[in-house]
């Protein structure tokens, strides 16, 4: 029996599954051929103009489906698999981010005489309306008690934002221009505040051409300009809205079109100065609860701050929820800023830097640890699958999930899978499923244009004596709508779930 398998036994004892090692004919045998009911499926006409890549194994490696499985495609967000599983191995699910509250010059009669500095450690949970994240309003108040604990009552001097922890470009060179002014690429730092995004309210206009109607919402940043080149689109055109902005100039516009169809609704786009926006609320906080401070917020970047290192006295630090939590809701939610800062963490931790090409050789060392050859089957370049630069194929996504059956971690891993029909980025998939077949399912999936992605396990049922199957199917240069092409995709999953 692999290791992996008695932790399976803990994670899901209460579904009363039985794990035993593979010690009979594939099951397969029994219950008809799963490679032609595969190529069956995908010789539908809804992936005439589609490249795939489709491995199955059972947990010991012995491969019972492939079509094109070593051929290397886009993952999309299948890439969180990588990236969380290495975070799991290298960093362990205790590991804690932390955020630290310095200063630099004097205290005297109550007053410090200088700057207070909020020092990022890579918290990407600061400020988030994540469930799993602290209500900023009590780490406000962590902090501010931080201050009264060593005898500061005003500050005269700045509050700065301070984000150098990881250093370098917050997103991935090849993200797209239209992608990093978007919720989902927002990239990350070492001091992020509400998942450095920005809310906006939006309403279509009231006929085809007008301008769309749209007002800031939270968080307030009255040092951006906002720009609105942006139509009301044809009715049944949905949300074509984008922004674009960088961290070069508090300049963002938002571009695109919003359909006349559409009712009022929340956009989140990004915001690339989260540090500036967390001293400007910390300080708002602070002057509410009579600790003023003479000369307002700042950001690291447009500040005196030093140049190198923290200021010279930390006088407190707050935590971030556990990695394994935080590992849960990346992948159930697939939260792209989460998954990058994962992936940099392993670079600022075992590589040379934070940046992009230190990070994803840390990964990889990483993923070679576990036991998964690297030599063939992936080419990385971020770790939420955003780049369109990313290659993985089935065969190295089975293998690596292989691998981790063997880890330590693998319980904390396998449970932070979602299963099709939950809430979150399955909620919509195997409907007509039993639900105990789909309970069995721990699967990410990944999309992106063109894209269509699930890979993860499937666990046995009850008493059956085969093993845990890992699955991986990739689907790109995919030109139907995802109506067509999600059923059949269910049914292959389905299928591959009655195996065992």
């Amino acid at each position: 029996m692999k290791p992996g398998i008695s932790n399976i036994l803990l994670l899901l004892a209460s579904l009363s599954f039985n794990f035993i090692s593979y010690a009979q004919t594939v099951h397969v045998l029994q219950h008809g051929d799963i490679q032609s009911s595969a190529e069956s499926i995908m010789s539908d006409p809804a992936f005439s103009s589609s490249s795939v890549s489709i491995c199955a194994m059972t947990g010991d490696g012995h491969k019972i489906l492939d079509i094109n499985a070593g051929t290397m495609l886009l993952p999309a967000s299948n890439m969180k698999l990588l990236s969380t599983g290495a975070a799991l191995c290298a960093l362990g699910p205790a590991y804690k981010f932390s955020t630290s509250i310095a200063y630099s010059g004097e205290i005297s009669g109550g007053v410090l005489q200088g700057d207070l500095y909020i020092v990022g450690g890579g918290d990407p949970t600061l400020g988030s309306k994540d469930s799993i994240a602290t209500d900023i309003t009590k780490t406000f108040a962590q902090w501010e008690a931080m201050l009264r604990k060593h005898g500061i009552r005003k500050i005269d001097g700045k509050i700065i934002g301070d984000g150098r922890y990881f250093g370098g470009m917050a997103e991935e060179p090849t993200w797209l221009w239209n992608d990093i002014g978007t919720y989902y690429g927002t990239g990350t730092g070492g001091l992020m505040f509400y998942e450095n995004m920005q809310s906006f309210l939006v309403s279509p206009g009231k006929s085809e051409g007008d301008p769309v109607e749209i007002s800031p919402l939270y968080p307030e940043a009255p040092w951006m300009e906002f720009r609105y080149s942006c139509t009301t689109g044809k009715a049944g055109t949905g949300d074509m809205l984008y922004m674009y902005t960088s961290d070069l100039a508090p300049i963002a516009e938002i571009r695109g079109t919003f359909a006349l169809d559409r009712g009022r609704k929340r956009v989140d786009c990004s915001n690339k100065f989260p540090e500036y926006t967390c001293a400007k609320y910390f300080a708002d906080y602070l002057a509410s609860h009579g600790i003023p401070c003479t000369e307002g917020p700042g950001d690291f970047r447009l500040s005196k701050a030093e140049e190198n290192g923290e200021p010279a006295t930390v006088i407190g630090r707050t935590s971030s929820p556990s990695l394994a939590r935080i590992i849960f809701e990346t992948n159930h939610a697939s939260n792209n800023l989460y998954a990058e800062t994962l992936l940099r963490t392993l670079g600022k931790t075992l590589g040379q830097g934070a940046d992009y090409e230190s990070s994803i050789k840390a990964m990889e060392s990483t993923l070679q640890k576990t036991g998964t050859d690297i030599s063939r089957g992936l080419h990385a370049k971020d770790g939420s699958g955003l780049s369109r630069q990313n290659y993985v194929s089935a065969d190295f996504f089975c293998r690596f999930l292989s691998a981790m059956m063997d880890t330590p971690h693998f319980e904390d891993f396998v449970n932070s899978l979602p299963s099709p029909g939950e809430d979150g980025t399955l909620r919509y998939n195997m409907k007509s499923a039993a639900a105990q077949t789909r309970s069995r399912i721990k699967v990410k999936s990944g999309s992106m244009n063109g894209v269509r992605c699930y890979s993860g396990y499937i666990i046995p049922r009850e008493g059956c004596k085969d093993e845990t199957i890992v699955f991986s199917i990739l689907v790109n240069n995919c030109t139907s709508p995802n109506w067509k092409t999600r059923p059949l995709l269910d049914r292959l999953m389905e299928e591959l779930a009655s195996m065992n």
